[in-house]
């Protein structure tokens, strides 16, 4: 992305293709009330909530695709983040991915510190503007289950912590302990979620507050 006129556009097109704001949320690496403002610039969709989202969100957008779309470089991230984690736990042996973008760098930290895969896919990828947020996410049945094992959740970025929040406390109604979590990019620059300590390859920190 070199604007923001081209974020509002891959909104339009995300909206117009379906997705709900949460999973535009997602593949922009944006929160939920960005995502929401984006898409009402873009005149893709007419809510009533397009009032509520008519003021610019104090937000940071964060393109990590130069990774995500070379196999070789995002081994090579996943190898990064997995070394973020190496020290942590003497037993784990079991990494939880955050759906969509966590779990392929899941998949490589798995790989690279020997333990067994697990996907979550969160509660954001359901909601919508005018929907309850009583949504909840679920694990999936293809990958290794949680069986009241130690674990690590890795994710692509932290921009609310809402979603690794999310993802912990399921870790832990399965019977799991989350050990650490460990992300790309912390828009939040949290040390610690519910507890579980969480490490970053790169912390991003506004300094200032819009107007």
């Amino acid at each position: 992305m070199k604007n923001i006129d081209d974020l509002i556009d891959s909104a339009a097109e995300l909206a117009e293709g379906g997705l709900s704001k949460g999973e535009i949320a997602d593949e922009l690496n944006v929160s939920k009330e960005t995502a929401s403002w984006l898409v009402s610039r873009s005149g893709a969709t007419t809510t009533t909530a397009t009032a509520k989202t008519s003021q610019s969100p104090h937000d940071i957008h964060v393109d990590w695709s130069a990774i995500g779309r070379d196999s070789a470089r995002l081994t090579h991230v996943g190898r990064a983040v997995a070394d973020l984690l190496s020290k942590q736990g003497e037993e784990v042996d079991l990494t939880i991915g955050i759906e969509k973008a966590g779990a392929p760098i899941a998949t490589t930290v798995a790989r690279e510190l020997d333990t067994d895969l697990g996907t979550y896919a969160p509660s954001k990828h359901q909601w919508d503007d005018g929907e309850s947020e009583e949504l909840s996410g679920s694990f999936s049945r293809n990958f290794a289950g949680i069986r009241n094992r130690e674990c690590y959740v890795v994710d692509d970025t932290i921009t609310s912590g809402t979603t690794m929040t999310e993802t912990v406390e399921a870790v832990r109604d399965r019977g799991g302990e989350p050990v650490a979590c460990a992300v790309l990019t912390d828009k939040r620059g949290v040390e610690e979620i519910e507890g579980v300590p969480v490490y970053s390859l790169v912390q991003v920190l506004r300094v200032g507050q819009s107007e």
